[in-house]
């Protein structure tokens, strides 16, 4: 695999431990800031919309631009966008900064998963969409901590000082190792029709509920095993930490997996997930079980979501940078519905136990799309042959 690869993973990994550090900062941010715990929480919706939203807008400006100045341009304006944000007293500009950091992470990347798919063959977009995911699974095992302790310890800027910092060595990555090529010449309309098929809008559905699955439970593991575990709080970075160690894990797997052999993954995987889900939901009083399954359902969930991306890549192998954009805005999609759909269970009374019932459920919902989209396909091979 080309080291470029790791470089962009290395700016993956900044940009994914600014989207969930905020988690362990809130409290200090909304005391320095003057303002509401919820207020503060609002940071993170901003990025998760602007996450949404720029994906595809920023694939689409990308589209004819060469893939270093789309990096270069995106990784600036991130990186700027945390220098604002650690520089401002303003409750209404540091708002501001997170949805032009996320709007630059989208483009991003967008454009990185293109980059990765183009330099490396053919059959190997797998393998290297999981040395870009990569970046984001280390960035929940050693960013997102690393971030909230350097909170603690020197104040909630401090962490967005060292995002900034890491995009540093990115930035010269780029510039050095990315081709400066890479553009499209048929433009957004030129790869639009690549982007009608399918199998690729079902790739797409695949990895927003497979990730809502993931980010349902992920959100409410500390107080499931606080609560119902009865795991003390001290216990619960090693348990975020598993997980996030099982995502690593997962991800690197499936990276020598997918390419030639993603349908055991994705069934075989699948159903694991569900079953694991389950089995979580019914023993989450029991502290072993706990913790190894939050291991498992990392391995699984970032196994099976990062070949679906690759899914989604190969199925759009004439519009590599838009389907880069649509498979970014999929993924932040299912970040944004499983949280919600697990505080609805919560809000309904049946507390944090039901929440990987939930995240069961939507991994089962992923399997009838996957039954129904084979059971058309199939139907549809059937009406068109001769008779």
């Amino acid at each position: 695999m080309p080291f470029t690869l790791h470089l962009l993973a290395l700016a993956v990994f900044a940009q994914g431990t600014s989207e969930f550090m905020l988690s362990g900062l809130l409290t200090d941010i909304a005391h320095d800031l003057g303002v509401s715990v919820p207020a503060a929480g609002a940071l993170t919706s901003a990025f998760a919309v602007g996450m949404i939203v720029g994906a595809p807008l920023m694939a689409v400006l990308a589209v004819r631009r060469s893939r270093r100045a789309a990096l270069l341009g995106s990784l600036s304006v991130f990186l700027l966008a945390h220098v604002a944000g650690a520089l401002t007293s303003s409750y209404g500009v540091l708002l501001a900064t997170r949805v032009v950091a996320a709007l630059a992470n989208a483009g991003f990347l967008a454009v990185a998963l293109a980059t990765a798919a183009a330099l490396v063959a053919p059959d190997a977009k797998g393998r290297a969409t999981s040395i870009l995911l990569g970046g984001t699974t280390l960035a929940c095992v050693a960013g997102v901590p690393g971030g909230a302790l350097l909170g603690q310890l020197l104040g909630w800027r401090a962490a967005f000082w060292a995002v900034a910092l890491i995009c540093v060595p990115a930035l010269v990555a780029v510039v050095r190792s990315v081709p400066a090529g890479g553009g499209s010449r048929a433009g957004v309309r030129g790869e639009l029709p690549a982007l009608r098929s399918p199998r690729l809008l079902t790739a797409l559905l695949l990895g927003a509920l497979v990730n809502a699955a993931t980010f349902a439970t992920f959100t409410y593991l500390a107080p499931l095993a606080t609560e119902v575990t009865g795991i003390g709080a001290d216990r619960v970075p090693v348990l975020l930490a598993l997980f996030g160690l099982g995502s690593f894990t997962g991800v690197s797997v499936a990276g020598r997996l997918s390419d030639a052999r993603p349908l055991p993954v994705l069934v075989g995987g699948g159903a694991a997930l569900a079953a694991g889900w389950l089995l979580l939901a019914l023993t989450a009083g029991n502290a072993p079980v706990t913790l190894a399954l939050a291991f498992v359902q990392g391995a699984l969930s970032f196994a099976v979501g990062s070949t679906l991306i690759a899914r989604a890549l190969y199925a759009a192998s004439g519009a590599p940078t838009l389907a880069g954009g649509l498979a970014t805005a999929a993924l932040n999609v299912g970040a944004a519905l499983g949280p919600w759909a697990g505080g609805l269970a919560i809000g309904g009374g049946h507390g944090y136990r039901a929440v990987p019932g939930v995240s069961a459920g939507l991994v089962l919902a992923a399997f009838a799309v996957a039954a129904l989209a084979a059971y058309r396909r199939s139907y549809g091979d059937t009406a068109k042959a001769p008779v």
